[in-house]
């Protein structure tokens, strides 16, 4: 069976951006795969997060994972800090990481432009916990977006830097996964390509969002005046509306509205209305389940707690292994 890596960072609650592009496929990867899901708060670090803002973002995490599917009796899911052997092994891979590539990465350069007063030796180093995350547990697989790509290939260097250095294969080299034509990207309601937090707030809907506030976050999304011309080619912002209604809404209506489009019928009122109930519909089951965990603290510290020691099972083999093959032993 194939060993499945992937972390999430606890920067806020998740939103339907999220459950497309990830969280359905992970839902599915647990039935086939040996999987290791994690919430990634050290690499949070890197921007300094006040404690109570963290701790509680953790918590929301493991609760949207949880309500959202992923099932503890078949993934390891587990939050990073709960594993020490992750920064053992990270301790260890950057005595074999260079400082040349790492100022190189893409993201490292992006990162200390944007926050030019806090470029801290985390971020430098950020590739290598990733890859301390992944090679932990000799994934084979690691689900990636477009801009994670050069860290997972930062990590199959390091892998094979040590198995070069230390004459062994220990590590394997760990390949991308896309989820090729499964990806549903899922645009923002306020007219952008990505539905993202960092963005606009207003823009995402939340899973953990009630009702009420779908439907009013719905209903300001971004359109216009409406069509002019039969079968007039769709503005990005009203191209969204049908993306979402694409993904949530049943066929026929989809069909309906486009047909109301292109024959410069549509009523955007309408149509947001229609919108709001199908998301709605659509993450009742979820809503409900992020309320009955949030009653029930002692569920979340179980689920944490098993997926810990399951980690650690994985990861403190490994630890003792690579540090056997260095040469780091009690005398």
């Amino acid at each position: 069976m194939e060993t499945v890596v992937s972390g999430i960072r606890p920067t806020g609650l998740l939103h339907l951006g999220n459950y497309f592009g990830a969280l359905r496929n992970f839902i599915k990867m647990q039935e086939e795969a040996n999987c290791f899901f994690f919430i990634a708060d050290y690499h949070s670090l890197t921007t300094h997060p006040k404690g109570s803002e963290l701790n509680t973002n953790i918590k929301n995490v493991l609760i949207d994972y949880l309500a959202a599917g992923l099932d503890p009796d078949k993934a390891t899911l587990y939050v990073q800090s709960d594993v020490p052997e992750t920064t053992e092994l990270y301790l260890l891979l950057n005595m074999i990481a260079y400082l040349g590539e790492l100022e190189r990465c893409v993201s490292f350069k992006d990162k200390a432009r944007k926050q030019p007063d806090n470029v801290n030796a985390g971020l430098l180093t950020y590739p290598v916990l990733q890859a301390a995350d992944v090679l932990l547990h000799h994934a084979d697989k690691v689900p990636v977006g477009k801009d994670q790509q050069q860290h997972l290939e930062m990590a199959r260097d390091f892998a094979q830097r040590f198995n070069h250095i230390y004459e062994t294969e220990y590590f394997k080299l760990p390949v991308a996964y896309n989820f090729g034509n499964e990806l549903v990207k899922i645009p923002g309601l306020d007219g952008s390509l990505k539905m993202s937090k960092s963005d606009n707030e207003s823009s995402c809907v939340y899973l953990s969002d009630p009702p009420e506030t779908i439907r009013k976050k719905v209903m300001k999304a971004v359109s216009d005046s409406g069509p002019t011309e039969p079968n007039q080619e769709k503005p990005q912002a009203i191209e969204n509306l049908f993306q979402l209604m694409k993904a949530v809404s049943a066929p026929e209506t989809l069909n309906f509205f486009d047909e109301q489009y292109n024959t410069c019928q549509i009523r955007y009122g309408d149509m947001k209305k229609q919108l709001a109930a199908d998301i709605i519909a659509f993450t009742e089951p979820i809503y409900a389940r992020i309320l009955e965990l949030r009653s029930n603290p002692d569920y979340l510290s179980r689920v944490a707690q098993r997926g810990a020691e399951k980690a650690r099972e994985s990861a403190s083999k490994t630890v003792r292994e690579v540090r056997e093959i260095i040469g780091v032993r009690s005398l």
